[in-house]
């Protein structure tokens, strides 16, 4: 008999972990890390920054300035740049690109507003675009994609395709972690913790780019913005944007959108009948900026 598919019974410590994610001061830990990711320590900042990379695993060899001494902070060493030509862009003017560095989390068809969190645990859209029911008819019936950045991942965030951004949608939230493990087992997380909603026009449609926060991501940033959050409201904050004229905001595919201060998570939306997402894609594969996510419909 296979017993493969059984779910297997958490362990003490498992259930430990859950619960120390509903109890814990995400809010103050969070700004704690903030805090410590913004000073200036000198030998003790790089020594940091040596262990972070060791423990991770970090590739610095891709980082456009691979020296850990030039780093005057943790911020600066989370949103480095890349080495020109370290991610290059498939140029197919019919294919979509992966915006981050990452592991598939999830991805596939949104069933009516039901997208898939982890095995067993689903949640709506209404609840991930903050009841905006435009946006919820918009990507009913759709494709999603969900991407995880790990704390050893590149931490900017890219164009899957030329956009013009629209709308910009700032939900509070939570800030539970987005890791494997817990993504499996908190139920919505992904449309409890706080997140930036960005809405482009595309050749594609409407595509969506959403940032999900998480304990310990200090800030989320856009290029057109800079940051986000601190501070952290608590309130929906809404910002709209001209299709035309000299305000406009266009970036092209490949494009820098955002950064997070430390690894999170990126979910596109993409509306029914635009966008086929690539044969390849399976949950936890790792990614990386540039490659194909989907193709246009046809």
């Amino acid at each position: 008999m296979n017993n493969s598919n059984k779910i297997k019974p958490l362990t003490y410590w498992q259930r430990v972990k859950i619960a120390f994610q509903y109890i814990m001061p995400q809010l103050y830990l969070t700004q704690l890390a903030g805090w410590f990711a913004q000073q200036k320590w000198g030998a003790i900042t790089h020594f940091a920054i040596k262990a972070f990379v060791k423990k991770y695993q970090v590739n610095m060899n891709e980082a456009a300035n691979p020296d850990i001494k030039s780093y005057g902070n943790f911020n600066e060493f989370f949103i480095r740049p890349l080495a020109e030509n370290a991610r290059p862009i498939n140029q197919d003017p019919n294919a979509l690109c992966l915006p981050a560095d990452g592991r598939i989390s999830q991805c596939g068809h949104i069933d009516n507003t039901l997208l898939l969190q982890a095995k067993g645990h689903f949640y709506r859209l209404d609840d991930l675009l903050a009841g905006d029911e435009e946006l919820i008819e918009t990507f009913k019936n759709g494709e999603f994609a969900t991407t995880y950045l790990s704390p050893r991942d590149y931490h900017r965030v890219h164009m899957p395709c030329n956009g013009t951004l629209r709308k910009m949608i700032y939900v509070p939230g939570e800030l539970f972690s987005v890791n494997p493990f817990l993504n499996s087992h908190v139920p919505n997380l992904l449309a409890r913790n706080e997140r930036l909603i960005c809405v482009f026009d595309t050749e594609f449609g409407k595509v969506v780019q959403i940032l999900v926060g998480a304990t310990i991501t200090a800030s989320m940033s856009t290029v057109w913005s800079g940051v986000i959050n601190p501070p952290r409201s608590q309130d929906i904050k809404v910002w709209t944007y001209e299709a035309e004229g000299e305000n406009v905001i266009r970036l092209n595919k490949g494009e820098e959108m955002g950064a997070f201060q430390l690894g999170s998570t990126v979910i596109n939306l993409f509306a029914p009948n635009s966008v086929r997402l690539a044969d390849y894609l399976e949950v936890d594969m790792p990614v990386r900026v540039g490659e194909i996510l989907a193709h246009k419909f046809n």
